[in-house]
């Protein structure tokens, strides 16, 4: 069976650093250091959670939402449950 999963992500570019701010219903808010130009915020969204869920840069990568503040990102290594756990020790 292959762990893994999709994470709706709402994401908030030009912020001072990249944290996660918390869910809003399923979705979970991140805020991005990167500005949205040339990819930069999606780059930074997929280094920063596969940062702060312990896996390498290449299990996270962009699903949905290129150029929107609704995303989906595909998470390999992981179910669903073990991620929400994870954020949660964040």
């Amino acid at each position: 069976m292959t762990r893994e999963c999709q994470l709706a992500i709402k994401a908030v570019p030009n912020a001072a650093r990249s944290e996660v701010v918390g869910w809003l219903g399923d979705a979970l808010k991140i805020k991005l250091k990167a500005p949205p130009v040339d990819g930069k915020a999606n780059a930074e969204l997929c280094r920063f959670l596969a940062i702060t869920l312990g896996l390498p840069k290449s299990a996270v990568i962009l699903a949905t939402g290129e150029s929107a503040r609704q995303k989906r990102v595909r998470i390999t290594g992981l179910t669903l449950p073990e991620v929400q756990a994870r954020l949660k020790a964040v």
